[in-house]
């Protein structure tokens, strides 16, 4: 009998405990990513709920995100933009500061990376707090973009997340 992609997915996750600090889960995705056949899955299952809905751009927050949003647009026909940690990008960008369940940090984007009639989906491999994913849709507002989604591989559900992604959809391979 053949695994279902859930299950595949939490096979492929390793789970550490008390990082980045005690109290904390992170699950960590390299599995899935190091994992060819696992990967094109992932890929192929995060790009069908957009299939056909004018996404003009995928938004990949940085690291994972952006192993997935490459992979995500090119399945898509869209363009690509990254979500940085800050200080990685020249020319002018634009911050959002954003909170974390074990602290604070921020992303940023060029000022010039979206126009009004853009059609974006974020993209991560994991939702925990929401507090990166919300940051990166406040980017895509604020360079005058519209988020028509939010895709994940993993949704941790206690921590709440998807209550901070109210302005569009959000679909996720497997919820914990």
């Amino acid at each position: 009998m053949a695994m279902s992609l859930e299950t595949k997915i939490k096979t492929a996750l390793r789970p550490i405990l008390d990082y980045p600090k005690l109290g904390t889960t992170f699950y960590d995705s390299v599995g899935v990513f190091r994992n060819g056949a696992l990967l094109k899955e992932v890929v192929t299952a995060m790009v069908a709920p957009f299939e056909g809905k004018g996404v003009t751009h995928v938004v990949g927050v940085e690291p994972q995100g952006q192993i997935l949003g490459g992979a995500i647009a090119v399945a898509l026909g869209a363009g690509f933009i990254s979500a940085r940690k800050p200080r990685k990008l020249p020319w002018v960008q634009v911050r959002q500061v954003y909170s974390l369940e074990y602290g604070g940090d921020s992303l940023e984007a060029r000022r010039d990376d979206f126009v009004a009639a853009d059609r974006v989906i974020v993209v991560d491999d994991l939702l925990s707090s929401g507090g990166t994913a919300e940051a990166a849709g406040q980017l895509v507002k604020a360079l005058q973009g519209k988020v028509v989604g939010y895709a994940f591989i993993l949704e941790t559900v206690a921590d709440g997340g998807r209550g901070k992604l109210v302005d569009a959809p959000v679909h996720v391979l497997l919820k914990i």
